[in-house]
This record gives structure tokens, sequence and C-alpha cells, in this order.
């Protein structure tokens, strides 16, 4: 599931295994230089190989960890020849001594690999690293393990049926062989060459699916388990993935209904977003949008290209923020804030390396896990011309019998979305697996889970793992909990979450095996939405004036317009990957990053047709934090003036605080938060 499978608890003290002692205080010097900055991770001296267990590992290149890989057979039956090398990294803990124990993490996708993500990884097991290992492992066919690469599905403008099938094609036997089970095992193998008995296991996405196939292969080797973005190896109506909907409707109402100009407005979000759909339905036409990097995009604005916008969640942030808005501004007349989140989920929900690289995601992979692993709406053990004709029986018969499954859109709406969102099609002209590795057979169907420490963290506001779903995950297991993050999307102990909480409840159940005080997990902020979409500043409410201010209303609106044209450039700066972008009514902005803090740079920037906004705006990498803004508004009629704007980050109900001048009058004036 590129989308959704798109996004672990601690474990006992053990000796160290055969090799550990060999660090001593040689990994605390070496690792210590990493954490510190250094451009070089390897000082001078370091050793360049390191036995584990009885691995010998090399220093990695430009990462300060040691290297290693295991040769395995491609199937484990011996059926298919072929063997394929499994890459993985290896860190040590920080401080000399002996290891509590070792953390395992497996990225999401299926496609991506592990180590590509290692710094986030990392970031969230700093505080345990003292004492605790960390490997990770690129899964088989991703990375550094034999990456897939069917050129035609990792570079095409679109991912379709028969590319899909003709990537399965040209694998030939392999196709079936890389299952998440024969993944699973390979860690296995790497553990036990390395010595490891028994380790912490975090998963995030699809990672979540590969760490329940592995705590059910072997569950002797599992102290505990956090599955962060969570969805189940079965269950009833799987295929369908019968939760999507009701999440993906209950993210716009629970946002809509707590920022207050959205739930002053007559009817739920959905109502508010249902003319738009019905519209888009009967009337479809040929668009073009802007996205996130400032491309233009063609495409026909339907009602399937709003359904990706309002499931594929991509950019998360943008669309949950501005879907509600857009569409009433659509119902307007205004157009343009609609289809710029459509042309911004073109380019969001494409897994793919801009550069076709299948080491930083395969496609091939993508397709082989989700056509061999999860149980499908029809036979893949039928031949591709019957799987068609079963698969249409199928949906037939579910638009008889549950026609709102994806409601407010239509079953074939759905269907429309990309083959990776979607789901239902995407294998039906797979080839069909050799009887020795039968497709959706990755567990039994009435599979135990082991009885080990399981923490499950789930986002409210996720409608690509649900709520629904890590429920399902947490009851599968004995002594399973699921913590439920407030007003937070996909993935929730990453650098990227909307808070450090689930991070801290992560940290914590590892170290102690429980999950202890989770009181923040409701006390992440609602997010703050668009109140409304303006062709004008007029149209604006106008920001509340303070003691020492000398302009007027009118002004005043200017002033927010202003406001709200930071925001609406800064809802686009976690989309972009080229440094560049535009307006939503004209102009350009430019951002740098670093360590610290994004600077975006605007240059006459239009969010309402009459007002240029210029300036730099600096927000705090931290989740919390001051945003600071200095800008140069330009409005029509020759009105000019110079703002600082300053909001808080992180915080329920922020306020913008706003001083200047504008046409020659002291500003000071307030107004919430973009």
């Amino acid at each position: 599931m590129a989308a959704q499978l798109s996004e672990t608890l601690p474990r006992r003290r053990t000796a160290p295994a055969a090799g550990f002692a060999l660090w001593g205080t040689a990994a605390f010097f070496v690792f210590n230089t990493v954490a510190s900055g250094h451009a070089n991770p390897w000082p001078s001296g370091a050793r360049a190989t390191l036995l584990v267990g009885s691995i010998e590992l090399r220093r990695c290149p430009n990462v300060a960890a040691y290297c290693g890989s295991l040769d395995r057979p491609m199937d484990p039956t011996g059926a298919t020849p072929g063997r394929v090398s499994i890459h993985f990294e290896y860190y040590p803990r920080l401080a000399p001594g002996e290891a509590v124990g070792t953390l395992v993490a497996t990225e999401g996708g299926p496609g991506y690999p592990a180590t590509e993500s290692r710094d986030a990884y990392l970031d969230l097991f700093k505080p345990l690293r003292r004492h605790r290992d960390v490997l990770l492992m690129d899964n088989r066919g991703t990375g550094k393990s034999g990456a897939v690469d069917c050129r035609q599905l990792q570079t095409a403008e679109k991912w379709t049926v028969e590319l899909n099938a003709a990537c399965g094609d040209s694998l030939g036997a392999r196709a079936a062989l890389y299952s998440t089970a024969y993944a699973a095992d390979d860690l296995a193998a790497i553990l036990d060459k390395l010595g490891v008995r028994r380790i912490d296991l975090y998963g995030d996405s699809y990672g979540t699916y590969f760490e329940q196939v592995f705590a059910v292969r072997h569950p002797q080797i599992v102290r505990s388990i956090v599955l962060d973005g969570a969805y189940p190896l079965n269950g009833p109506d799987y295929p369908w993935y019968p939760s999507y909907a009701p999440a993906m409707r209950d993210k716009f109402n629970i946002a809509c209904r707590r920022f207050e100009p959205c739930a002053r407005l007559p009817g739920d979000s959905m109502q508010h977003i249902q003319p738009v759909i019905e519209e888009l339905r009967s009337h479809p036409f040929a668009a073009r949008g802007i996205d996130s990097d400032g491309k233009e995009r063609v495409f026909t604005a339907n009602a399937s290209q709003l359904a990706i916008v309002m499931y594929g969640s991509a950019p998360t942030f943008a669309t949950a923020r501005e879907v509600d808005a857009a569409a009433r501004a659509f119902s307007a007349g205004d157009r343009l804030p609609l289809l710029r989140l459509m042309a911004e989920t073109i380019n969001g929900v494409d897994s793919r390396d801009p550069t076709g690289d299948a080491t930083k995601y395969s496609a091939g992979l993508a397709a082989a896990v989700m056509c061999q692993d999860p149980p499908q709406i029809f036979d893949m053990r039928l031949a591709s011309a019957l799987r068609v004709a079963d698969r249409d029986r199928a949906v037939a018969e579910r638009k008889r019998t549950n026609p709102d499954t994806y409601a407010p859109f239509t079953i074939d709406e759905y269907r429309g979305m990309p083959l990776d969102y979607s789901f239902i099609d995407q294998c039906v002209q797979w080839p069909v697996s050799p009887s020795s590795h039968p497709a959706s057979h990755v567990v039994a169907a009435d599979v135990r889970y082991p009885d080990v420490p399981a923490l499950i963290v789930s986002g409210e506001l996720d409608n690509i793992t649900t709520l629904a779903d890590g429920a399902a995950v947490a009851d599968a297991f004995t002594h399973g909990k699921q913590v439920r993050i407030a007003n937070s999307f996909h993935v929730n102990a990453l650098p990227h979450a909307r808070s450090t909480c689930g991070a801290d409840i992560v940290r914590r159940f590892i170290e102690t095996l429980s999950v202890g005080d989770t009181a923040c997990a409701a006390a992440v902020p609602p997010l703050r939405l668009v109140p409304r979409f303006a062709l004008r500043a007029a149209q604006v409410d106008a920001a509340t004036a303070l003691p020492g201010n000398k302009a007027d209303s009118e002004q005043l609106r200017w002033i927010s317009a202003a406001v709200m044209t930071a925001g609406d450039v800064l809802a686009r700066v976690a989309g972009n990957s080229s440094g560049t972008g535009v307006g939503l009514r004209g102009g350009r902005f430019h951002l740098v990053n670093d360590v610290s803090a994004t600077r975006v740079t605007l240059t006459q920037v239009k969010w309402t047709e009459d007002l240029a906004v210029s300036g730099t705006i600096d927000k705090p990498a931290s989740r919390i934090g001051t945003v600071h803004a200095t800008l140069h508004v330009a409005a029509s009629g020759g009105l000019l003036g110079d703002l600082h704007v300053a909001w808080p980050e992180g915080v329920t109900g922020s306020i913008a605080r706003i001083q200047g001048t504008l046409g020659g009058l002291a500003v000071m004036a307030q107004t919430p938060a973009p």
C-alpha cells in the first residue's frame, strides 16, 4: 500500500552478544562526534571494521554507522534459484559498557528503504541510544537490498494496470518472493548473525504491517513493538478498506467543528463540500493549476480528482486546512484555490523519486508486495481474463449492496484515484503466484498474535491508517494499547508530526514497557483553517486594533489580508521540493531551510487580487516557537506599508501581533494566526 502500508515497545536488559564488547569507549567517541554535527562523521583513528556476532561490519561512507550485508536465498524453498544481498546499518550505543537492547525501525511504503529515513529514526531514538544499539535494514527489493527497478512503472506519468502487470511479468518467478514474510525472515537472519536475541521494534505506516508479520513469524525475538500509523493484516471486508471513508469525513468535520469561523457556518464540513462534488460530477472540465513547486499541472477537474485531494492527504496540512474554504469559494465562482489543491495533490501523492531512482523508492517493489500479501476483492489464483471478470462481478455486487462505501464519492469515483491509493484495481492483471508461494497468504486468517507489549499510535485525523484500523491492531495483541493523538495525521512519533507527544510516549514505552501518562495526546492544538478565500481584501475580517493603532477599519482589512498571504505561503512549504513557488494569484516565493528554521522570501505574492506582499518569513524548525514576518505591502490605489508580524506555533488559539505603518499611519493590531 504505497499510500497506506503513503506515516513499538521496550525490552528487557540482556547480556551483550559476542562482539558487542569490542566497542567500549571507541563507540562513545565516534558516535558522540556524529551527534555533535561534524561534517565528517568519522574522526581519524576510528576503526574501519567491527565484528558483531559473526559478521564483520565496515564503516558506512558518509554515515556514522557500520554497514553490513547478508547474502540470502531469494526463495526460501529453493524452487526458484537466485540470491539477494540484504543491506543494513548498525549504530552502536553511544556510551561505553554493555548494551541494554537493540532498537529496530522499519520504513513505510512499501518501497521505501529504512536507511534513507535514518535521520528521522535516529531523532526518535536519540534519548535511548546511550545504552541501546540501533539496526536499520533495507527490505529486499528496496534501497541497497536489490531495489526492484521496473523502468516504465518507475518513470511513467501515470501508474496503470498494464504497467503494473508488465512489471510483474518482468520479475517472473521472483514476483512472489518480495513478500513481507520473506523480508521479515531476512531481518531475523541478520539478527541471528549479529547475536541479537531480543529487539524493540518501531514501524510506521507499512512498517507496522511488516512488524506484525515479523512478530507473528518470530515472536521469541520481540521484546516490544510500537506501531505508528497501523492497519491490520486482515479482517472483515478488508479488501474494500471500509474505514477509509468514515475517517476521511471525520477529518474534515472535526477540523471544521474545532475552528470557530468554520463551526459557525450552517452544516458540517462535508455539507459545505457536497455541492462541489455534485458540480464536478455533472460538469467535469479541463483544468490547470500550479502545484507546490510552482509547476503548472494539466488535469480534468472531476469528482475523482477531488477524491484524491480528500483521501490522499497530500500535502497533508494544506488539504486539511483549505478544502472546506476552497469548496465554498468554488461554489461562489472562485475556482482557483481548489484547482491549486488538485494540482498540489497530483505532485504530493506520487511517491516516486523525481529522477526515477528506484533505490529511493521502488514502485516495482510496492506493486509486488501489494499484489502478493494483502487480500484482494478478486481471486488472485485466477488467470488475468478471469480475474478481470471476477473483479467486475465483485464491484457490481458492492454497488448493489453497499454503494456508499466511499461516500460522498461513488465507488467508480473512488476507483478513479491513482492505483496505489484506491488499491482495488492495481493487481487485477498481476501474474498468478505459484502454488508454493500463494498470494494473500502472508499470515493465516486466524493468526494469533504473540503476547508481547504492543503500543499502537494513531492520529485522530489520519484517514490513511485510521483510528479504527489501529484499534483492530491493538485488539489483536493481548496487551495492546492504542494511544489516540488528537488533531494529528499519519505517523506521529517522527519529526514531521504536529507535536512531540507521540515520540515522548514511544520512548517511555520502550524504556519501561508502560504507556504511562498520555495527557499530552489530548492537548495537541486544533488545526487553524482558512476562514475563507477572498478575491479582495475588503472581503476579509478586519484585524482588531490595539492601543496606539491609527489605521481605520478598511486598512485593518488590508492588514488581515497581508497576514493571510503569509500563512498561505507557509502552507505550501511542506509540499515544496524545488525551493521556489508561486502565490495563489501571482508573485513568487523562495525558501531556504537549515537545521533551525525555514526562511521564505516573498516577491509580490498575491493571496487576494488587490494586495501584493513582499518580504521575509522565518519559521522555526521546531514545532513550538515563534514565526516572524517582515512584510512590505502594496495595496491597490497606491497604499503602501511595512509590517512586522509574529505569532506562536504549537499553541491553541494562536494570535498574530502586528505593528508597523500603513499609508503613513501607525499600525498596532492583532488577528488570529493564519
